[in-house]
């Protein structure tokens, strides 16, 4: 038997997780790094390091530097064995999706954490909130696709430091290939066919760190930030189960790993937002101050417009909404979720 073609992997997004995951795929394999900007690509080919969102880290002379997606994509279509990573925020992502319908038989892996909304699609029995991979589907149904997520700070995996990524699919080939990229020095792959536990998990997370941050900003102790995590993993279940995803993946990686490192990690950017908003800072100025895109923002509405769709309860994500709307303070919000009713815990 002959040996494989190389495995080509082109990183669209130059944020610090795309940098991080580019950085580590390079140790064994061809890639480019595929930035959003014309100027952010020339510094970053200049200065070998990505100055605005993973500074510490020096690149790897084997990284390619793409100027413009348009190159990255026919770098892509000329190999034999492609794998393009789509680490846009979750707004970005279709966008990043749709370039790929010229390449349908590309496999396709995106390591954004949220809630795509489609206003057009919007109404009262359906308020157009889509997981990603309903996205795909729809824009790319031959093509193999799925997320890669888990519990994962930039710059720790950037550093090869130890990490766990769950990979959500039931595609055999997809998942080897996934292995191939990933799955050497400290990082390991993991493998769960639940990609709506999967995503959810990885979206609603977000919501529970800017809590838990309100909570440590309001110095309200360890306690509360321990019944914060176990009601928000509660919450995400009830939501997730709902929805049709299974209970047991809510206590893995992407799941109960997630939600702890989120909302205790000092690294946290979501956890950062519900600090801040403790402390009293507006939430504009908070994310004009922060750089980067905290997902938690734009994800809380979207799963309240779901929970209501499914008939979950949701509470620790309508206390979050009301602070973030500025409906109430932040040690308000506390005190409506102490003052709730007693209830069973299941």
């Amino acid at each position: 038997m002959g040996t494989l073609a190389e495995l080509r992997i082109a990183v669209f997004g130059a944020g610090a997780w795309g940098t991080a995951m580019a950085q580590h795929a390079s140790q064994r394999h061809p890639v480019m790094l595929v930035p959003r900007s014309a100027e952010q690509a020339t510094s970053i080919q200049a200065e070998r390091r990505n100055r605005r969102y993973l500074p510490e880290i020096e690149l790897r002379p084997s990284i390619q530097i793409a100027q413009g997606a348009e190159s990255a994509l026919s770098w892509l279509g000329e190999a034999q064995r492609p794998l393009a990573i789509l680490a846009s925020p979750m707004a970005g992502l279709p966008l990043l999706a749709q370039m790929f319908t010229e390449l349908p038989g590309v496999p396709i892996l995106w390591l954004s954490k949220g809630l795509l909304i489609d206003p057009a699609t919007g109404s009262a029995s359906d308020p157009g909130i889509r997981l990603p991979h309903q996205l795909f589907r729809e824009l790319l149904p031959l093509s193999a696709a799925a997320p890669l997520l888990g519990p994962s700070f930039a710059l720790e995996v950037a550093r090869g430091l130890p990490v766990a990524l769950t990979v959500a699919t039931a595609n055999d080939a997809l998942s080897a290939v996934v292995v191939e990229a990933f799955h050497f020095g400290g990082m390991r792959i993991y493998r769960n066919e639940d990609v709506t536990g999967v995503e959810l998990g990885g979206a609603l997370k977000n919501v529970v760190a800017i809590a838990t941050g309100i909570c440590d900003g309001l110095e309200l102790g360890m306690n509360a930030r321990a019944a914060l995590i176990t009601r928000g993993l509660a919450e995400t279940s009830r939501l997730g189960i709902a929805m049709g995803a299974q209970a047991q993946t809510f206590m893995g990686l992407t799941g109960l790993g997630d939600l702890v490192l989120t909302t205790t990690g000092a690294l946290s950017r979501n956890r950062k937002v519900g600090l801040e908003l403790a402390r009293g800072e507006s939430l504009s100025s908070i994310l004009a101050s922060l750089g980067h895109v905290a997902e938690g923002v734009q994800t809380v509405e979207s799963a309240l417009k779901l929970g209501a769709r499914y008939h979950v309860e949701l509470p620790i994500c309508s206390a979050v909404a009301s602070v973030l709307r500025g409906q109430l303070s932040a040690p308000d919000a506390v005190r409506h979720l102490l003052a709730r009713e007693p209830k069973h815990e299941h």
